[in-house]
């Protein structure tokens, strides 16, 4: 695992500081990096070798997002690839999976968009009004879908929709199913705009106006859409719970070596108390948070299908890198509001993982019901 660690770091040394600052400021995506990592084979790790992917475990794709994390970089732009694809593999039909895995491994598509929020219902999924109605051969999709990430840089898209009206399904989960579109196929039928937000994250409002989709674009059975977005969304907590400890750990490595070389009065800020124990204290909380993702990453590769754990470890390495990004700022003064140093975007962007892909409120309330048995809160 070490060798792994090894050549991430450094395939990210070739993209500094400046590299990131410079899309950041021209809210730019960094598409020679995403091409760097898709040429190493890393954003393809967790498909089987039957399709062209090296067939590595979750283990190994935290320890590269955690590493790219780490290094500066922002594995945000380009994360999807590795779980998105997780939809295909476990529900799609061989067709599809010989269709489009090896593509996807090789580089020639990107899987890169899941378009499953929408403006009107938030975290409540089963609450989505997009619809795809079936006309013969072809499904006929409209609606709206907020917060997509990438779908600019994207050939594909995983796309949640209705096919059965709410008011029509004995369940509130059932009735949803689960489209792959080729995005280069939608025409003006589909249209996208983009949403600037604090960090330089492709985010998209996408319209649908009538897209006609073909009918094998179905993944799985139609009505059982929301189970196959679930299915994928241990894996996606776990490797976001990576990334965060990825943050943690950059910004520990950036503090305690500013601190161990800036002097005032005559010493090393590091000496002090004051600024080595909140460090200090930071550090351990990451590395808690690190363990309780290794333990949801053993579980999930074992075959387990609880969603406590990841969400578990997803929070806890959210709050835990968002400590150790304020101890940061804390440490560099006012530094650390320099955009020259990178922490005040690293800072920006180790925020986002409080509230996405799921507010941690709602895991406080999933913990609660599901493994202290205490009453639905909602």
């Amino acid at each position: 695992m070490e060798d792994l660690r090894r050549a991430v770091r450094d395939l990210c040394g070739q993209f500094d500081d400046g590299y990131w600052q410079r899309l950041d400021e021209v809210r730019e995506y960094p598409e020679e990096f995403v091409d760097a990592l898709t040429r190493g084979g890393y954003l393809a790790c967790l498909i089987p070798e039957e399709y062209g992917g090296p067939g590595l475990g979750i283990h190994e794709a935290c320890v590269i997002l955690e590493e790219i994390n780490r290094s500066g970089a922002n594995s945000a732009a380009c994360h999807a690839q590795m779980y998105t694809m997780g939809t295909i593999l476990r529900h799609g039909s061989d067709e599809q999976k010989a269709r489009y895995l090896p593509a996807v491994a090789n580089g020639d598509l990107r899987l890169q968009a899941l378009a499953v929020t929408e403006p009107d219902a938030g975290s409540d999924t089963t609450s989505i009004q997009t619809s795809a109605e079936k006309q013969g051969d072809r499904y006929v999709v409209r609606g709206q879908k907020v917060f997509i990430s990438r779908v600019q840089h994207s050939d594909l898209m995983v796309l949640l929709a209705r096919t059965t009206p709410r008011d029509q399904v004995a369940k509130r989960t059932d009735g949803l199913s689960v489209f792959l579109v080729d995005l280069r196929e939608t025409g003006d039928a589909m249209r996208v705009r983009p949403t600037r937000t604090m960090i330089n994250h492709e985010s998209n409002e996408v319209f649908f106006d009538g897209m006609e989709i073909p009918a094998d674009s179905l993944v799985g059975e139609e009505g059982r859409g929301f189970h196959y977005i679930l299915s994928g969304m241990n894996a996606e907590r776990i490797l976001l719970a990576s990334e965060s400890v990825g943050d943690g750990l950059y910004f520990i490595d950036r503090a305690a070596e500013y601190a161990k070389s800036r002097r005032v009065f005559g010493r090393p800020i590091g000496q002090n108390q004051g600024v080595q124990f909140p460090i200090a204290d930071a550090y351990m909380e990451i590395r808690a948070a690190a363990a309780v993702r290794d333990a949801a990453a053993e579980a999930f590769e074992s075959g387990q299908t609880r969603g406590a754990e990841p969400n578990m470890a997803k929070y806890l390495a959210s709050r835990a890198a968002w400590k150790a990004a304020n101890v940061a700022m804390d440490t560099f003064g006012g530094w650390g509001m320099a955009t020259e140093y990178g922490l005040e975007r690293k800072f920006r962007e180790s925020r986002l993982y409080l509230v996405a892909p799921v507010a941690n409120n709602l895991v406080l309330s999933h913990v609660a019901q599901h493994v202290l048995d205490l009453p639905r809160s909602f």
